[in-house]
């Protein structure tokens, strides 16, 4: 490898184990993605559809977005245009100036005016004033009469010099106007290139997959891994055994992705096209919703008449989500029937076990919420890690948002993701696993979880995390302290569940 190999971001691997028609056993392996030289290596399945055939519709559109591109850089430069253009900024800061004086030349003249009243209104005979006051009230009008001529006689100058200018922002408009559509186009026909088998051998392309005129199918649709090994088998009569991906290399910078680790299809690109692909194959159930419907204990662990402290196990939902109902949220509710307003307060993941606060009154919920709004309740939560930490303590800034293609998984995003801290503290080392304390300033999604796994946080995944490392009996991270003031007393009390692990 050479020195840029060597730092390029990793891939996401595909193995498909298959049965030909003689009952033979075999395996087709497959890549996420392109290469950057576009190659097409053997050891690999192809593509569902190869865009860069040469002569193709794709190539040939690349080729004419490519030239409008040039040409709206080139105007976008043009002297001309950038001299216009800053003239043009110019006169018209000019001008925004020169009227705010005007306005405060008016305004103070006003203010003057008005003193002026209220001193001679008290020295002057009523019909001296009246004679006053009416040469004050024409100064008024005069001065509003000269700031609106003032006004028009700009406008006109500006208006002038924005034809000039338009005859550039119209071409460039037009120019953008025309990649749009032939961009749109190029999207459109290449979605309807990409067509899916099933067993059955029945084809459906990415329009008729995402049939939904408000949502376009995402970037990179048909491009993963899973869909190309499912598409090499049904095309070539090959039986789908077993099948599994898992990443290979350096970790991207917004993603968690752990090199030689395993990984399932994403949600957003993924999902309605495998819905599709597997028709008719038998799957092996749903272990993690089977594993949400067994009976779980809820333990109240605390009560008054404002708040209930409960200890919520792991996998299990703080609140009812699409498929299964049951919830510590549910389970409180029908507890507690007379209880006022909105009972939840914070949320945990349903991974993660521990203190779950709910209250029995509205009051007591503003009162709480305001304190995890203000950032005055302190929290700690307890985490075991897979390795070997080296440091004792630190602090992680990672500022998360949602990975839209692949819910509910976070991603590190600088630009538009919400900003994220979190205190940590090594409490035990022992068999290459590290036990900290986390203290989170903030309260995102999955923060824990993507602040130890991320290769810019700890860089070291909490044991049993499915999402963000590797998969274990069970999520170890728990929810052990709280401390804040109480609703009714506006006393501090605290809480303490020792973890189980």
């Amino acid at each position: 490898l050479n020195a840029v190999d060597e730092n390029a971001i990793g891939k996401m691997f595909g193995v498909l184990v298959v049965e030909n028609s003689d009952k033979e056993i075999g395996y087709l392996c497959a890549f996420s993605g392109k290469l950057n030289d576009n190659s097409l290596p053997e050891k690999f399945v192809p593509p569902v559809f190869n865009m860069r055939t040469q002569g193709s519709f794709y190539i040939e559109g690349e080729n004419e977005l490519n030239k409008i591109n040039q040409k709206i850089g080139e105007l976008k430069n043009d002297e001309n245009y950038l001299s216009i253009k800053k003239s043009f900024k110019i006169l018209q800061q000019n001008i925004e100036e020169d009227l705010a004086k005007q306005r405060q030349k008016m305004t103070q003249k006003r203010k003057v005016r008005k003193e002026k009243k209220k001193i001679l209104v008290e020295e002057l005979s009523l019909q001296d004033f009246r004679k006053v006051e009416k040469k004050l009230t024409q100064e008024s009008y005069n001065d509003q009469f000269f700031y609106k001529e003032l006004n028009e006689y700009y406008q006109g100058k500006l208006q002038k010099e924005k034809i000039k200018l338009d005859v550039f922002e119209n071409e460039l408009k037009s120019l953008k106007k025309e990649r749009k559509e032939k961009s749109n186009y190029l999207q459109q026909t290449l979605f309807s290139k990409y067509a899916f088998l099933n067993q059955q051998k029945e084809a459906k392309n990415l329009l008729d997959i995402f049939d939904n005129p408000n949502i376009k199918p995402p970037a990179g649709s048909g491009e993963c891994a899973a869909p190309k090994l499912l598409q090499y088998a049904f095309s070539n009569d090959l039986k789908p055994i077993c099948m599994a991906e898992f990443w290979w290399g350096i970790s991207p910078n917004s993603a968690v992705r752990k090199h030689k680790n395993f990984y399932p299809a994403c949600q957003g690109r993924c999902k309605p096209i495998l819905g599709h692909m597997l028709n008719g194959i038998v799957l092996e159930e749903n272990k993690m919703v089977a594993h949400l419907q067994t009976e779980k204990e809820l333990d109240v662990l605390y009560e008054d008449e404002e708040i209930i402290i409960v200890n919520k196990p792991a996998e299990f939902l703080s609140v009812p989500g699409k498929e299964i109902k049951d919830s510590a949220l549910t389970r409180i509710k029908e507890q507690y029937p007379n209880a006022t307003g909105s009972m939840l307060v914070h949320r945990l993941d349903m991974s993660t076990s521990g203190i779950l606060v709910f209250t029995k009154t509205a009051e007591a919920n503003k009162f709480m919420q305001g304190q995890f709004i203000n950032r005055t309740i302190r929290k700690r939560y307890v985490a075991l890690l897979d390795g070997n930490i080296i440091e004792n303590e630190g602090t992680i800034s990672l500022p998360l948002r949602l990975d839209v293609d692949d819910r509910p998984k976070q991603l590190v995003d600088f630009q538009n993701g919400k900003s994220a801290t979190t205190n940590w503290k090594v409490i035990n080392r022992k068999n290459n696993k590290t036990l900290i304390h986390f203290y989170p300033i903030t309260g995102r999604t999955h923060q824990l979880r993507v602040h130890a796994a991320h290769k810019d946080g700890i860089n070291s995944p909490i044991i049993g995390d499915d999402l963000y490392g590797n998969k274990a009996r069970r999520l170890h991270l728990h929810a052990e302290f709280i401390e804040f003031l109480h609703p009714k007393s506006k006393e501090k009390v605290s809480f303490k569940i020792p973890a189980t692990f």
